[in-house]
Parts: C-alpha cells; sequence; structure tokens
C-alpha cells in the first residue's frame, strides 16, 4: 500500500513505494518549518510565511491574501484525513485535490469546500470538471465557479471546534465525507493532482493531516 503521513506535529511525510520497505521518510526538525510545501498567493504580494505557519502541531492559514499551500508532488489513488476549525470568526476555505497546474490562487483543480455552512460542497476550478455537473435547466453559460451541492444538510461544528474532513480519490472519484457524512461523490478524467489548503477570508487551521 503507498502511504503518506503529513504529520503536522514534526512536519513529516512519508512517501514510499510499492511496499513498507522502500519508505523514504522527510522530516522538517523545525515546527516552524512547511519546508515540504509549495505555496500560491496572489500578486506574491506578502512572504508565504506572514500567511502559513505551523505551532504545536496546527497549522494556522491567515485567509488574506487569497492562495493556497500545496504538496511538492502529485498523488492519486489514495484517503486524505484531516481536521480543520476557524480560529476565530467563520470563514471560508477549502481542499484542493487533482490539481493540474498550481499556477494562480485558483488553479485548475477540484475544491472540496470548507466555507462555513458549505463543507462538502464541490467547487470547479479554472475550467476542471466533473461528470456529476450539469447546467441548471434553462442556463446555457457555465458559471465561473460551477459547484456540486452537498448531498446532505450541513453537519459542521461551531466555530472554535476540530471538524474532520476524509476525502478520497480513486481513479478519478472524489468521495468527501465531513464529519463522518457522506456528502459528495465526483468523477473525473483527471487521476492525479497535486493537493492543496486553501487561504481564502479568515483563519483557518488544520492538524492531523494523514494520507494514505
Amino acid at each position: 500500500m503507498k502511504k503518506t503521513i503529513l504529520s503536522i506535529v514534526a512536519i513529516t511525510i512519508l512517501a514510499s513505494g510499492c511496499s513498507q520497505k522502500s519508505d523514504k521518510k522527510f522530516t522538517g526538525q523545525d515546527l516552524s518549518d512547511l519546508s515540504n510545501w509549495n505555496f500560491v498567493l496572489a500578486g506574491d504580494s506578502v512572504p508565504a510565511g506572514k500567511v502559513f505557519s505551523v505551532k504545536d502541531g496546527v497549522i494556522s492559514i491567515q485567509g488574506e491574501p487569497i492562495g493556497y499551500m500545496y504538496t511538492k508532488e502529485k498523488h492519486g489513488n489514495y484517503t486524505l484525513e484531516l481536521e480543520w476549525r476557524w480560529a476565530g470568526e467563520a470563514g471560508n476555505s477549502g481542499i484542493f485535490v487533482l490539481i493540474e497546474e498550481p499556477n494562480n490562487p485558483f488553479p485548475k483543480g477540484i475544491e472540496v469546500q470548507l466555507k462555513a455552512g458549505n463543507a462538502g460542497d464541490f467547487v470547479l476550478l479554472a475550467g476542471s470538471d466533473l461528470k456529476e455537473f450539469v447546467l441548471p435547466e434553462g442556463v446555457t453559460e457555465r458559471p465561473k465557479f460551477p459547484v456540486i451541492p452537498k448531498r446532505q444538510p450541513s453537519n459542521e461544528k461551531p466555530v472554535g471546534e476540530w471538524n474532520k474532513a476524509k476525502i478520497t480519490v480513486q481513479d478519478g472519484v472524489i468521495t468527501a465525507y465531513i464529519n463522518d457524512v457522506l456528502q459528495n461523490v465526483g468523477t473525473s478524467t483527471v487521476k492525479e493532482g497535486y493537493i492543496g489548503l486553501q487561504s481564502e477570508s479568515k483563519e483557518v487551521q488544520f492538524r492531523n493531516i494523514v494520507l494514505r
């Protein structure tokens, strides 16, 4: 089994081949070190360190300017589990999967929405597509950010409490669970891509990030 653990306690990435014996381990020893990630910010207006930081096992993303941090390698056929919460006021963020080219603040890929009240929606970024998306009756022009709504009512926890997200990608099929409830399924022709955590709006925190 290919297994990657993004352990925020030590900012550790385990990237394996076909077996556990072929695992390679890359560690940033300093808890302020996010060297296992790349960063995109709108206009490169501020250094990434002013937006993305880690302390005591928790990644904090300030929300402004818009952008994201993303893995240095593409991934396919995996399960991603993590926890997130709003540091103060509820806001907007997301988990990006199947990023094809991380070259602007809204890359071509699929966003698993974390915006307060909408966690579990799929947002199709920069021309990306999912088989399940169809234009509403009477609409002829594709929206700039098409949305596939979540299946169930919002089941997010109050501001300040930790939520859980579980996302699987298998041969282009994306499933999203929010707090153990299946909220969405989508089918892409893209089989692998970078994974990202978004900066947009308000401060959001992430911890216990595991990629298997």
